[in-house]
């Protein structure tokens, strides 16, 4: 076994045991006491929650801050994209079917999560230069009383803000279905990235308005084309999803099997990478928003973490349905799910690196903006320089890996600021307020 490899192992077998037990059980008793803590509104307040979205927009200020529903789009566009379609495909490739189990699981847990972090962001976000500035490096002063881990998170989401993984696969997708040089490829991409960004938060903002309700409708429509199709499947998809769950998958085909561990640490991880659950990157982002009310722009995170595993679901369910997840992890992510599509709809090798594309960008322009903000937190003279020339390298050197290997990055880094925000958030617990409290207070006022 060659140096590379030994060292891949090592990290990938240190990422498995961290998202089988410690992630695991970090968003499992947190996701589990803030639903009891808020009477599980999450599920029981759906209703009130989509109802926000629609009145978040409304009699609102925005000469300070960006509008609600850009904010969410922008949200949307860090979670909904390559995660959903080619990440959650990988976690199937390893963990096998019960992997969906997971990743549904972490679902309403993660999304209480998501809420308090964006709260959190919301209520302790201060105004700079005429502008907002939130996010874990500020509600974490407060949670450790200390510099020191606000300092680790900021540069934890520096890394986290090069998303490496989204852009080899795009550059991968482009490169092999339309017979392009991929150095090409690969320097135009991050011209476009680069000009996006430049423009800070408004710009990708006004871009992921645009990109992210196509993306929705259009494959939500084709999955559920699929799924219809085959929905005489449907009962022993959901069969083989349950059962592998909790026992693991045997080898099957290029399939090589996977233990309980494997699956949870796919389900887990990929749900939380998807979703972008605890990582803090969406704190930032909802900061912004000139909502002056932190329960109503965070509750649409919960709409937003719903959206996103519905995808996801929808993403496994094809593959699951063609049966082409047995080939196991000979091929890449990114060509096993267009080889789904293919069976159903023409020129997918045209159309799916395309669509990537589209949807692909709008999640690595918002992150990379929430890396610049943090690299000015760290230096405001120098950060953002600094960060862009670290990207550059970045992005150009992972993009001639496999797609595992920024994809294993993503996961490490994404759990070690997971762990540092979890444990932040429930120190910072009873400063969180559950949305639609306020209006029960009003109408008991009425009623008195």
């Amino acid at each position: 076994m060659s140096l590379y490899n030994q060292i891949f192992s090592v990290f990938n077998s240190l990422d498995t045991f961290y998202w089988g037990y410690v992630g695991f059980l970090l968003v499992a008793f947190l996701g589990i006491y803030l639903s009891i803590k808020f009477r599980f509104f999450q599920i029981l307040k759906i209703k009130a929650i989509v109802q926000e979205f629609f009145k978040a927009g409304k009699n609102i200020d925005t000469t300070k801050g960006i509008h609600p529903i850009k904010i969410f789009f922008s949200s949307i566009g860090g979670m909904v994209g390559i995660g959903n379609v080619v990440g959650v495909i990988t976690a199937i490739q390893i963990g096998g079917p019960g992997a969906l189990f997971w990743v549904w699981l972490a679902a309403p847990f993660g999304a209480l999560i998501k809420y308090s972090e964006i709260f959190l962001g919301m209520k302790y976000r201060i105004v700079k230069d005429g502008n907002f500035e939130g996010g874990p490096m500020y509600y974490l002063k407060a949670a450790f009383k200390s510099n020191f881990l606000p300092i680790v998170v900021a540069i934890l989401l520096c890394i986290y803000g090069v998303e490496i993984y989204q852009f080899n696969v795009i550059c991968e997708s482009l490169s092999d279905n339309l017979h392009l040089n991929k150095l090409l490829i690969v320097f135009v991409f991050l011209a476009l990235v680069l000009y996006a960004c430049r423009g800070g938060i408004k710009r990708v903002a006004k871009i992921c308005t645009i990109l992210m309700p196509f993306f929705m409708v259009f494959y939500t429509l084709m999955c559920l084309y699929i799924v219809f199709t085959n929905f005489n499947l449907v009962s022993n998809v959901l069969s083989l999803v349950f059962k592998s769950a909790f026992t693991g998958h045997a080898a099957i085909g290029g399939f090589a099997g996977s233990s309980l561990m494997i699956a949870i640490k796919q389900g887990i991880s990929t749900a939380v990478y998807s979703g972008d659950i605890g990582i803090g990157y969406d704190s930032i982002i909802n900061s912004q928003s000139s909502n002056k009310s932190a329960e109503s722009q965070a509750s649409l995170s919960i709409l937003g973490i719903f959206i996103d595993n519905f995808i996801c679901t929808l993403s496994i369910l094809v593959v699951l349905m063609s049966s082409i997840w047995q080939m196991g992890t000979s091929i890449e992510g990114s060509k096993l799910i267009q080889l789904a599509f293919s069976k159903y709809f023409p020129y997918m090798n045209i159309f799916m690196p395309i669509f990537m594309f589209l949807t692909g960008y709008s999640t690595i322009i918002a992150y990379f903006a929430v890396g610049v903000k943090c690299a000015q937190y760290l230096s405001p003279q120098k950060g953002a320089r600094a960060y862009y020339l670290y990207a550059i390298v970045s992005l150009i050197l992972f993009s001639f890996f496999s797609q595992r290997v920024p994809l294993l990055v993503m996961s490490l880094s994404g759990g070690a600021l997971v762990l540092i925000n979890l444990i932040g958030i429930f120190f910072l617990r009873d400063r969180i307020k559950a949305p639609f409290q306020r209006e029960k207070i009003e109408k008991q006022i009425a009623l008195d």
